[in-house]
């Protein structure tokens, strides 16, 4: 079983003194392409201006611009610690068990703009780059949409996409009866069904949690259609190749 979640624009800053090693990260294949972005991201940080432009960063996020010029030599972390931000904060990486984090390990990638998808435990530095970025002559949906969707389509068992619509664009999940994309959606008063934004990032991470505390492995989308009730999460089939995450707008507002 993989979950694949999104990536946060932020970052934890720090971690330990090991450097980025891309030879050592989930999907080794993936390396070449990773190696040509991270140099690409350097090279373009020598020129603050032009980065700051391409990143859609504001002059109050110029320290962005230093973390990438230095992002091959800084300290690393493990990414599920790395990111933060809503989906992460309901994720709650520090407060998970040892055998937790290893499940984790096996079975959470995240999607990274810069990097692909990595492992929840693989080590990353602080950096910055999106999936709207415009990195100069490596634009990120021709430089990774049939690399990442060729890893993809190389797993095994239950796959559960969690990603943002953008992040899809950059490597598509493959199309299978056991890949699924998980849509968070509210009822309204009148019985229809519509898409959450504010409240779709919580949601996902309460849900990857519980699937991170529960330990095992779903094979089917049934297995997981039918351990969901329990867990307290209603999930049903959505539109095709699809399930849905229901969640009450009235709850997530009290608990946010």
């Amino acid at each position: 079983m993989l979950i694949l979640l999104p990536p946060s624009e932020t970052k934890r800053l720090g971690g330990i003194e090991l450097p980025l090693d891309l030879k050592n990260l989930t999907y080794p294949s993936l390396a070449s392409k990773r190696r040509v972005l991270v140099r690409a991201l350097q090279s373009l940080a020598k020129h603050p201006d032009a980065m700051m432009s391409a990143l859609k960063l504001g002059r109050t996020q110029s320290g962005e611009v230093e973390r990438n010029r230095l992002l091959a030599s800084s300290a690393t972390m493990p990414a599920i610690d790395r990111y933060t931000g809503v989906v992460y904060d309901a994720l709650d990486a520090a407060s998970l068990s040892a055998r937790e984090r290893d499940w984790a390990g096996r079975n959470v990638l995240v999607h990274s703009a810069l990097f692909g998808p990595v492992g929840a435990l693989d080590l990353l530095p602080a950096y910055r780059l999106s999936c709207d970025s415009r990195l100069p002559e490596h634009p990120l949906k021709k430089h990774w949409a049939d690399a990442v969707r060729g890893v993809l389509a190389g797993s095994d068992g239950l796959l559960l996409d969690l990603r943002s619509n953008g992040y899809v664009a950059l490597g598509a999940a493959p199309v299978r009866p056991d890949s699924l994309y998980l849509r968070v959606v509210t009822e309204t008063a009148d019985g229809r069904t519509r898409t959450l934004n504010h409240f779709n990032k919580k949601a996902k991470g309460n849900f990857t949690r519980a699937l991170i505390r529960h330990g095992q492995s779903f094979g089917t989308a049934g297995e997981l259609l039918d351990w969901a009730p329990g867990a307290g999460f209603e999930l049903r089939p959505g539109a095709d190749g699809e399930v849905d995450l229901v969640v009450s707008i009235q709850v997530e507002a009290t608990q946010g």
